[in-house]
């Protein structure tokens, strides 16, 4: 007998009597769970009543002797417990099938029911805690333990859940049906019509005990007030407009996931698996834990379409317009712009760039990013074909213009990969100012000449003098020159076109440091070189790349002419009568044999060449940006907000450089949760020692004046954080 079900996680119905134990066998339980179907790929296998345990052990056993089977789920779909099926496999082995078809139900008379139990969930709908519903049965003077409360309130959540499940979907199937012309089912909902078996409906915010990794909240209240949900929502309403459908809850949980996952050190979506915990609902406001491929595919659906780069667009705005609030009255806005390579080690065939660190082209993408002055991230450009920071620099500006409009002073500074006469020109004429070092060859001057000093925060202390403008060649005209000698008597020149004071622009190039380190900083704590997305795509044929053969050409040539140095420092030093001198000269006659042929082939094959006529043709690829571009936008906004953070801790710490770690203990700490109609209360279990306990006090209490909220709370209750000292 074959049978048309629904796929797993498509919009039924029925989904929550249909249970999946694979990805072709399911239980299809009736309506009042008084009997059920057992199929497996679409053929009747075998049927049972509730009351019929004998034939549903049989059906369960069966399935469970599949090597590949995972016996958790085969337990769920069969409603019975994990525990259940050990014993009734143990049981089978030790006394044979028929003592377990004869197995007898175990089990008590529950301890709550009836009306005690309408008003424990009561309490549980008003996001009681265990103690507190414990405390109010004592009143009635029934008794409970912890334990058969906490079963309780499970059983009830998951009515709850696939109540709520159920009701939405039956709501989208009555609205689509008022709809002129349905929409097919393609990709319009990524977590049913591409075959998830999860789909996460959002909860209000309840109270709980001992919730883990509560302590992110902090992290979720700042990168809330910066406007990260602000700019996803308004994107997920675009998108629905064009007639995608996203749910609110959906994305919210998604990216709840996402910067808790990351705020506990896990650097990519995958650790959002480290949140599946008994707490997960409390943590994410969800009716299960959601898995790291649920997130994956909501955050993709989100990032097509252009939703990336609208996201990242939104928010490099945020952060282009903090950082001009955040500079000092009466001087421009100072970016930091650099070039970074990401080290790419995977199988596919992608672009070589040239990585300082390893002083050679390695496999990888580069992206051009943008900090402000005190080395937060703001927005970075990818390049995948390693395009130069003179070429990005114009894109750079135009965003930055956008963002600020026309009369804001801007300053850009780079290092000497964009220090060329023409894009400074260009930089000037655009009503930018700049400042970078001067490249090499430039006249040295001796440090006695320099007249003025400058000392700098750590006590370092610098020469420097600005005795004339350079000339930028080509009728280009000129720009400020700036001579620098540090300690150690080296000489630095910078060029600028500020009308700053020489000590301003030389401490905005000392601080161009901070750069280095919010690069080395978000790569070991937020995973921003993470691959993230593993879809390729392949470039045109037409496209203009380096020619491997013109490449290989030259290495062979330089092998030869090695060959042929080392040839004649032998004979140099042989004597006339060694009798391996023949040798030597014969080798040293194929190494100038061997030059000769290549040179001769050199004209004719191009440094460049199209990909369609290279032996990369059909192989070289470039991994779709989208995807990444998302999770690094959220990565930014985490960063961000752990430096507000940290600057807040540092402040009350005896150790303020210590704070970015103490902060990763608070962000990782376990915690109670209480929610009342006028704010939601977050008592913090944290590991410090005494001093830290202080700072942490001090901090939470800051943090609490600020009144954050939860994305996603209707309410917009603010967050109230305090630290317990122990456990008890």
């Amino acid at each position: 007998m074959l049978a048309v079900l629904p796929l797993p996680g498509t919009a039924d119905p029925h989904e929550g009597r249909i249970l999946w134990f694979s990805a072709d066998g399911c239980v299809h339980w009736s309506g009042d769970g008084s009997s059920a179907e057992v199929f497996v790929a679409g053929t009747l296998i075998g049927k049972f009543m509730l009351r019929e345990r004998g034939a549903r052990n049989v059906l369960m056993l069966g399935l469970s002797d599949d090597p590949c089977m995972h016996l958790g789920h085969l337990a769920r779909a069969f409603r019975v417990s994990d525990e259940s099926l050990r014993l009734m496999r143990l049981q089978r082995e030790e006394e044979g099938l028929a003592a377990v078809v004869a197995r007898a139900p175990g089990g008590k008379e529950p301890k709550v029911q009836g009306d005690a139990l309408r008003a424990v969930e009561r309490l549980f709908a008003r996001g009681a805690t265990l103690c507190e519903v414990q405390a109010a049965l004592a009143k009635q003077k029934m008794k409970a333990a912890i334990g058969t409360l906490s079963g309780l309130r499970t059983k009830w959540r998951a009515r709850q859940a696939s109540a709520a499940q159920t009701a939405t979907v039956v709501e989208e199937q009555v609205a689509s049906s008022q709809t002129e012309e349905p929409t097919p089912a393609t990709a319009d909902a990524p977590e049913e019509a591409k075959g998830s078996k999860q789909t996460v409906s959002e909860k209000p915010v309840h109270g709980g005990r001992f919730v883990q990794a509560v302590g992110t909240w902090l992290l979720l209240g700042v990168v809330n007030a910066l406007g990260l949900y602000r700019v996803v929502e308004k994107e997920r309403t675009r998108a629905e407009r064009k007639g995608r459908q996203l749910r609110t809850g959906t994305v919210r949980v998604a990216v709840d996931a996402l910067i808790a996952a990351l705020a506990v050190g896990q650097k990519c979506v995958e650790g959002v698996r480290r949140l599946q915990t008994a707490t997960a609902g409390v943590l994410l406001r969800a009716a299960e834990a959601p898995s790291a491929s649920w997130v994956r595919r909501v955050l993709g659906y989100l990032a097509g379409e252009g939703g990336a780069a609208y996201v990242g667009l939104g928010m490099a705005g945020a952060h282009i317009r903090a950082a001009q609030e955040g500079s000092a009255a009466g001087r421009p806005t100072v970016f930091y712009v650099d070039n970074h390579m990401r080290r790419y080690t995977g199988q596919e065939v992608v672009r070589k760039g040239w990585r300082m660190q390893d002083k050679r082209a390695v496999p990888g993408c580069s992206d051009c990013y943008v900090h402000d002055e005190d080395g937060r991230a703001l927005f970075r450009i990818d390049a995948p074909m390693h395009d130069s920071l003179t070429s990005l620099l114009g894109k750079v500006t135009t965003l930055l213009r956008t963002a600020l409009g026309p009369e804001e002073r801007i300053l850009v500074a780079f290092d000497r990969a964009g220090a060329f006469p023409e894009q400074m020109a260009q930089l000037r004429d655009g009503g930018f100012e700049f400042v970078t070092y001067e490249r090499r060859p430039y006249a040295l001057v001796a440090g006695n000449t320099l007249g003025e000093t400058l000392e700098l925060e750590d006590g370092e202390v610098l020469r420097y003098a600005e005795p004339g403008q350079k000339n930028l060649g080509g009728g280009r005209g000129r720009v400020r020159r700036i001579i620098v000698h540090d300690q150690e008597g080296r000489q630095i020149n910078l060029v600028a076109t500020s009308k700053e004071s020489a000590v301003w622009l030389i401490q905005v190039m000392r601080g161009r440091w901070n750069q280095e380190n919010g690069f080395k900083h978000v790569v070991e704590r937020w995973g921003q070189n993470q691959l993230d997305g593993r879809t390729v795509e392949a470039y045109p044929p037409e496209t203009v790349i380096p020619n491997p053969a013109r490449r290989r050409l030259d290495h062979a040539l330089r092998i030869a002419r090695k060959c042929e140095g080392d040839a004649r420092r032998q004979l140099a030093h042989m004597r006339a009568n060694d009798r391996n001198r023949e040798k030597v000269k014969k080798d040293l006659a194929d190494a100038v044999a061997q030059q000769e042929e290549l040179e001769a082939q050199r004209p004719h094959v191009p440094k460049h060449d199209q990909l369609g006529n290279t032996v990369l043709a059909g192989k070289l690829v470039h991994h779709v940006a989208e995807y990444k571009l998302l999770l690094d936008t959220v990565r930014t906004a985490c960063a961000n907000a752990e430096s507000d953070l940290a600057s807040t801790l540092a402040r009350h710490m005896r150790r303020p450089r210590e704070a970015k770690k103490l902060l990763a203990n608070l962000l990782a700490a376990p915690g109670h949760v209480t929610v009342s109609d006028s704010a939601i209360r977050v008592t913090l279990l944290c590991a410090a020692n005494a001093a830290e306990r202080k700072s942490i006090d001090a901090f939470l209490r800051r943090v609490t004046a600020q009144r954050l909220t939860l994305p996603g709370d209707p309410a917009a209750r603010p967050l109230a954080f305090r630290s317990q000292e122990s456990f008890v």
